[in-house]
């Protein structure tokens, strides 16, 4: 595509519909979809990708939705419903203040890693009702959206929910642990990857959000010795799958994990969309060529968006299609969001790489 056959028009902010409350439908000149798939393919966008672009697609039929209550489909959670067991039994307990779960405090579920076999019930996805899930959600699914399932607790987190914090970051080290923790980690990217392929079957899903807290606001919680040692492999194995499958794999690793970032690109993680914390340009200098980098714009002031915006396309120009960014917009401003729209897409039409 010769993106400089797209101008930009101001009739483009034209709109009759929203994807949702406060976020209208421009009239773009190609789908969001398939402007996000440009960005993972590097190739050059026609503007710069952002959340607002991503339908997020989290089935009633997988209880981890229900219990961390994030439920988005057709059939939506009540509040009473958020919360409660999920795929392994682990009880959520809903905080409405943070708008999400936390395991219920005192519970613990494995006190050795040695007893995992004996322990930990693994679900069976074959029974959830996949094609109800399916009939339900047809009207729902937004085609001209970049669809993008969720992987609520990865590995990392995963042990965290069955043994607790500080004996699940020991288990990790521990060298009459690590070989129990191999193995469960192993088994958990066999489970992943059958749900992934399970959603790849029933909806049009080219992205998948793997969902896994490696940092404090600080420091990682581990070296990158041991995230090569002991997440690399699981990992690599699921994102190995979803490329095999022509789905992108985005990162969400909270904290200050910059440091781990070598392991991600070792990992073959497509996108990391980390925190302000972490030095976005320094990342995207050093590592942008394997991994796409997500950033956060907190401005008080409609003066302080665009500079951050003006700023943010000035050291993105030279080079975009090799070493791409997208705008993180969880809650969307539509100041900022049509300000970055139009910007990029100006700028996008003068760019030759």
């Amino acid at each position: 595509m010769n993106i400089q056959q797209y101008p930009f028009k101001k009739e483009e902010f034209k709109s009759t519909r929203e994807f949702r409350p406060g976020v209208p439908v421009y009239q773009f000149p190609i789908t969001p979809r398939e402007n996000t798939r440009r960005m993972y393919r590097r190739e050059l966008p026609l503007w710069v990708p952002m959340y607002s672009d991503v339908q997020a697609f989290l089935p009633r039929i997988c209880p981890d939705n229900k219990a961390r209550a994030m439920v988005m489909e057709a059939d939506s959670l009540k509040e009473e419903e958020k919360g409660g067991l999920d795929m392994f039994g682990v009880e959520w307990e809903y905080v409405p203040v943070v708008g999400g779960s936390m395991e219920k405090p005192g519970v613990t579920m494995l006190n050795d890693i040695s007893d995992w076999k004996s322990v930990i019930r693994f679900p069976d996805v074959d029974s959830w009702d996949w094609e109800g899930c399916a009939a339900r959600n047809v009207s729902y699914i937004d085609h001209e959206r970049f669809l993008q399932t969720w992987i609520f607790t990865g590995l990392f987190e995963r042990l965290i929910s069955f043994m607790g914090f500080e004996d699940a970051a020991v288990a990790l080290i521990d060298e009459d642990q690590k070989d129990d923790v191999h193995e469960l980690f192993n088994a958990l990217a066999d489970l992943y990857i059958k749900i992934i392929g399970k959603m790849k079957h029933y909806f049009p899903i080219p992205g998948l959000y793997f969902h896994d807290d490696w940092g404090s606001q600080r420091a990682p919680f581990f070296s990158l010795g041991v995230c090569r040692e002991m997440l690399l492999p699981p990992i690599r194995r699921i994102t190995d799958y979803c490329h095999a499958n022509d789905v992108f794999f985005e990162l969400h690793c909270c904290g200050k994990s910059e440091a781990l970032a070598p392991a991600m690109v070792e990992m073959g993680v497509d996108a990391w969309s980390g925190q302000v914390m972490n030095d976005k340009y320094r990342l995207r200098e050093d590592f942008g060529r394997n991994i796409i980098i997500g950033i956060q714009f907190f401005p008080e002031t409609e003066a302080e968006m665009k500079t951050d915006i003006d700023d943010f396309l000035s050291r993105l120009q030279d080079g975009f299609a090799e070493r791409p960014m997208y705008l993180q917009d969880v809650r969307p401003n539509e100041s900022m969001r049509s300000y970055l729209y139009e910007r990029s897409r100006l700028l996008f039409t003068e760019v030759k790489s």
